[in-house]
């Protein structure tokens, strides 16, 4: 786990998709100023693209799908995928892989859904295997409920880059972090997890899991997310980091989530809101409390006293600036804040 102490920590943004000459100099400025790792994130669009333009223009910079829908693609062509980045990059990629919402998959993709997990439990080792044996034609038929193929036919694949590539799961529930520490090298915290939750679901299913499966702690990355909202006016902080807590409380899939830290009411009214179309509407439905539970929001001090105990928790960070209901010059300002304030 990170020294809370040490100004060393590492840190990790998310690289929105932009004109190529834009992308690659923001994918630069990013490596430059010390960051890790870059995520790429599908919404809709698939996360690889935006990575396979920043391997271009970066020699050390992670490179994350941060997340990439799990059922949206076969498993080879997500395999592929990654490994194309990998050629790319010089074995740079990070496999970020998570489920999403049913909306998404169900009505924007057309594809199965449930069960979520059962379907990625089965997916995220067939991955795996191609990712690391595609290449010897050892692969053959792989029968499974979700998943049905005949691997035995293929020899297009070269040899990879490296002999793996560090597959992250994505989750909001204790079930996905029980499977990330089976199956993964990485958790990508969702981007809402409250310190309550981290504290007490969490880093106990985490330890739990990792224990029965006779891993190391040390052996594993526990990257936290959050949005972040640094202005020196904290108050004018928590107004635009409401926003985006209110799109993931419009979310009825969630609801479970934020009645359980006793927001279950507020929820709901932005899950109506949402419905009608009204997004002033959902930002009303929450309140102070409900913000400063679900983001990071204040002055650079108060952020900073906020960060030490996440620091003490996780491995990694990825700090966002909020982006629903505010101007890209607002967004790109708050980002500019967390590089001021974080890594100088």
């Amino acid at each position: 786990m990170a020294d809370p102490t040490s100004p060393a920590a590492r840190y990790w943004a998310v690289l929105p998709l932009r004109p190529a000459p834009e992308l690659c100099a923001n994918a630069k400025q990013l490596e430059d100023a010390g960051f890790e790792g870059a995520w790429g994130i599908q919404l809709p669009g698939p996360a690889f693209l935006p990575l396979a333009a920043a391997a271009a223009a970066t020699d050390t910079l992670k490179l994350g799908t941060g997340v990439a829908l799990a059922f949206t693609r076969t498993p080879l062509e997500t395999a592929t995928s990654a490994l194309d980045l990998d050629v790319l990059s010089g074995g740079r990629t990070v496999l970020g892989l998570g489920p999403s919402i049913r909306g998404i998959n169900e009505a924007w993709h057309g594809v199965d859904y449930d069960p979520p997990l059962d379907r990625l439990e089965e997916l995220v080792p067939l991955v795996r295997d191609i990712i690391e044996r595609g290449h010897t034609r050892e692969l053959g038929k792989r029968p499974g409920v979700y998943y049905d193929v005949d691997l035995s036919g293929m020899n297009l694949l070269p040899p990879p880059v490296r002999p793996s590539i560090p597959i992250y799961f994505a989750a909001l529930f204790p079930r996905a972090v029980r499977m990330a520490a089976a199956l993964g090298e990485g958790l990508a915290g969702h981007p809402v997890w409250s310190l309550q939750w981290i504290d007490e679901q969490i880093v106990p299913q985490l330890d739990a899991a990792l224990a029965a499966a006779g891993r190391p702690r040390g052996d594993f990355d526990l990257n936290l997310w959050a949005y972040t909202a640094i202005h020196e006016d904290g108050e004018q902080a928590l107004r635009d980091a409401r926003s985006q807590v209110s799109f993931y409380a419009s979310i009825p899939q969630y609801e479970r989530y934020f009645s359980a830290h006793g927001f279950g009411e507020a929820a709901r009214r932005a899950v109506a809101a949402a419905a009608r179309g009204d997004a002033r509407g959902m930002a009303e439905a929450i309140p102070d409390d409900m913000v400063r539970t679900f983001a990071i929001a204040g002055t650079a001090d108060e952020v900073r006293a906020r960060m030490t105990r996440y620091r003490e928790i996780g491995d990694a960070f990825t700090l966002m600036p909020p982006v629903a209901g505010l101007k890209p010059d607002a967004s790109a300002a708050y980002q500019r804040a967390i590089i001021e304030t974080f890594l100088g």
